[in-house]
């Protein structure tokens, strides 16, 4: 059976078998990553979701898994949001926990949705693959670089369904297509990407400093802060804001970047273990606090992540990354034979107004880069992952590439320094301190296990 004789019915997943979809793929050479599923949660049954987390975020992904799935178990240790959750979904209180490990604990649950603040997503996830079950989970994957190799660890071993929430690579007409003309050579051999992300917070904004407060009856203050060294309760550390401090994020450098770079990355064929920049400049960049000379917040009650910055990312073929508060929110590639701006919103450029690459994006291209025809809704990719076992659109793997990225330039900001990074072996080169933020302290009791 040749390619173009396939049927793009067939393709996404009518009367399509794993072994005519290998098949497909082995024609076209592309390499692929299958789940091995083996015919576990057959098309015929609902997949059973516990959901982690009830944000802004976890509300949505909830909305979007009980449209695909079957709603089946709620966590938040906030009881106000998850009562709200319970009340929305229709789930009794029987089914609504404060503790994740109950939701693992069920046989019953196919897959745990983890849509937590970023400093217990991987802890959350890895134990989901332990307990059997298909994991998505919210991005940015990681707090640090270390949780990445933790993470790979994981899937390796467990073999399990994982896709990771940014869904920009499911937006294929802008950011699928914007990667197929890098990846075609279309604008020659790409020597610049500069990745535009929002300045926040508000770097001109005067702040008062943060002070605590009594904690909410409804938040187990003690379970929300996990890992993350005991502090007084600030609300600002919390909900709607927590990005902003390193003890939980890595600022709007992993919040935005963990799509854009992502984009980047893959565009420039380097989302791959072994592979990534040479050098991470952090000198031009600013907090809203200042930093001490081991790279230690010099307050407890100020945002810390930078919120205005320009990182200088070099990788030793000389392509440059520039991750920047100072461009418009989105991606410029910029090569030899022209350059593309995309977000969101549009794809632009010379190369896009004159059709450089023919002014469409064919299923032909779109197997080539994706491995299957993908829908433009990223859970339905996911589900068909789990269902089909094709490759899924954002995999812990390459998204790891990305979370290293995000977490030294925040590294780089700390020391104020240039540091230089050996991708293959996967560590600094010659900055013990800079080395020493590859991993954090976690508080006992809340431990990831080591894979």
């Amino acid at each position: 059976m040749k390619l173009n004789k396939l049927s793009k019915e067939h393709l996404n997943g009518i009367g399509f078998s794993r072994r005519h979809f290998l098949g497909a793929v082995a024609a076209l050479g592309v390499p692929a990553f299958l789940p091995a599923v083996k015919g576990e949660n057959a098309p015929s049954n609902r997949l059973r979701v516990g959901c982690v987390g009830f944000g802004g975020m976890g509300r949505g992904d909830a909305g979007d898994h009980s449209r695909l799935g079957e709603l089946a178990a709620l966590c938040d240790v906030d009881k106000k949001r998850l009562g709200a959750a319970g009340e929305r979904f229709k789930i009794n209180a029987e089914n609504q926990y404060g503790d994740y490990r109950r939701i693992l604990d069920r046989q019953d649950i196919d897959l745990v949705s983890c849509s937590t603040p970023d400093h217990w997503h991987v802890k959350i996830a890895v134990e989901a693959m332990m307990a059997g079950k298909h994991v998505f989970c919210q991005k940015p994957l990681t707090l640090t670089v270390d949780e990445g190799f933790i993470v790979r660890g994981a899937c390796e071993k467990f073999k399990k369904v994982f896709q990771v929430g940014t869904q920009q690579r499911s937006q294929i007409e802008l950011f699928g297509r914007a990667v197929n003309i890098c990846r075609k050579g279309i604008l020659g051999e790409i020597r610049k990407v500069i990745v535009g992300l929002p300045a926040s917070p508000n770097p001109n904004r005067q702040y008062d400093p943060f002070m605590p407060k009594p904690v909410p009856e409804e938040l187990d203050w003690n379970q929300w802060l996990g890992q993350a060294p005991w502090t007084e309760y600030i609300p600002q550390r919390c909900h709607g804001t927590f990005r902003y401090w390193f003890e939980y994020a890595s600022g709007v450098i992993a919040d935005w970047g963990a799509h854009h770079i992502d984009i980047a990355l893959w565009a420039l064929n380097a989302d791959r273990k072994g592979v990534g920049p040479i050098s991470i400049d952090g000198r031009d960049s600013r907090a809203l606090c200042g930093f001490d000379e081991k790279g230690n917040p010099d307050t407890d009650k100020m945002f810390n992540t930078p919120c205005d910055f320009d990182f200088n990312c070099r990788f030793e073929n000389g392509t440059e990354l520039h991750v920047t508060t100072r461009a418009d929110n989105g991606i410029i590639f910029e090569g030899t034979k022209g350059r593309i701006f995309v977000d969101r919103g549009r794809i632009s450029g010379k190369p896009i107004e004159e059709k450089w690459d023919g002014g469409y994006f064919s299923d032909e291209d779109r197997i080539a880069l994706y491995g299957f025809l993908p829908s433009s809704w990223h859970k339905q990719n996911f589900y068909r992952s789990i269902r089909e076992g094709v490759p899924c659109v954002s995999d812990p793997i390459s998204h790891v590439q990305t979370m290293t990225i995000a977490h030294l330039c925040g590294i780089a900001a700390r020391l104020k320094r240039e540091i230089r990074w050996d991708p293959v072996n996967e560590c600094v080169i010659g900055d013990s301190l800079a080395q020493s933020f590859i991993a954090r302290e976690q508080r006992k009791g809340f431990e990831i296990p080591k894979i």
